[in-house]
């Protein structure tokens, strides 16, 4: 029997609430392992799980699906979905009670991860790991706390809820991008603090969560001028030496928007995807612009895919069986709620 065909190293997005048929063509390019979701996508539940369903019955071996849906001001699906209290109130609540704070982080994070399964999504892009300098408007509230530490354990205890949800966590955006005040989604952001402070700093909550089992991680559209002059996402130093040697991290790496205009400086899109995989990248992400995404498979087509890279992406699906019957009739979806209602 034939083995189904492997994930690519290529998550792309579609344009509207249905498949097209020219969707349907270009999902099945073998370059392309997943796709991800936004706003536009999303009409209603019902609509969103009939969706990922499609998406995943198009290959034997399914797309894998993902989708920006943090809290507070990145949440891509609303309506019929728990508006989900943006990182830094766990991180202010950690200040007046510890243990609250951990337990409330668990059930945020798991009632988070059980909505998005529910329709079928393998997972979200979070928790973000970025330290809140009071800088970058681009992170701000995104962050948990200014205080590395506080952002290390409330993002273990959040992770610790996606896990037992059955979702894999994707910190982001390595090594930082708090420290800067351009948004890289339409700048080219420069980090001139040395290897030093941002491994100290920076790092460290990437540090501890890979420790407690992270697997993913997506690098920031960010230049560290005085360690390397590719963006992190592009450097083989960052995403070999540090984050696979020095800290040990076994798991998937994505890239960051590769059409952002913090990625502009490796060259055209083409070259920014096969820079993001040879510098170490698993899956290259091409969003909101579907020429774009063509480019890069004309570009990459032939390319031998990474078999390493394959099993990685392997292990972001979910690993646990959703549980019987409506989620919203679980005591427990209904005690993270009223936490979550608490916030909000």
């Amino acid at each position: 029997m034939k083995s189904p065909m492997p994930l690519g190293p290529l998550m792309i997005d579609i344009d509207s609430v249905e498949l097209s048929a020219v969707d349907r063509e270009v999902l099945k390019h073998p370059l392309v392992g997943g796709v991800i979701l936004f706003s536009r996508n999303y009409d209603s539940i019902e609509q969103v799980s009939v969706l990922c369903d499609e998406i995943h019955r198009l290959r034997a071996e399914p797309l894998l699906l993902a989708v920006d849906h943090e809290g507070g001001r990145v949440q891509r699906f609303k309506e019929g979905f728990t508006p989900i209290p943006c990182m830094q109130m766990l991180g202010e609540c950690y200040q007046e009670d510890k243990e609250n704070a951990l337990n409330y982080a668990r059930q945020v994070a798991w009632l988070m991860a059980m909505e998005l399964r529910q329709v079928g999504v393998d997972f979200s892009f979070a928790p973000v790991l970025d330290i809140d300098y009071a800088c970058s408007d681009v992170i701000g509230d995104r962050a948990f706390s200014s205080d590395k530490k506080i952002v290390a354990e409330v993002a273990e205890a959040f992770q610790q809820g996606l896990a037992e949800a059955g979702m894999a966590s994707i910190g982001k955006h390595f090594p930082g991008h708090g420290a800067v005040a351009p948004d890289s989604h339409v700048a080219i952001p420069i980090d001139e603090r040395s290897l030093e402070d941002i491994l100290q700093d920076d790092v460290y909550p990437f540090r501890q969560l890979i420790q407690a089992g992270m697997k993913g991680i997506m690098p920031a559209h960010v230049i560290y001028q005085q360690v390397d002059e590719m963006p992190a996402g592009f450097s083989e130093f960052w995403l070999q030496t540090i984050l696979r040697q020095q800290l040990g991290f076994q798991g998937a790496i994505f890239s960051d928007d590769l059409t952002m205009q913090g990625a502009s400086v490796v060259g055209d899109i083409g070259q920014r995807a096969q820079q993001a995989l040879k510098a170490g990248g698993d899956m290259a992400l091409i969003c909101n612009d579907r020429t774009a995404a063509e480019q890069v498979i004309d570009h990459l087509n032939g390319v031998e895919i990474n078999t390493n890279s394959i099993e990685r992406l392997k292990k972001m699906r979910p690993t646990t069986r959703l549980p019987e019957g409506h989620l919203q009739d679980s005591l427990k979806w209904q005690q993270c709620r009223k936490i979550i209602d608490g916030f909000n």
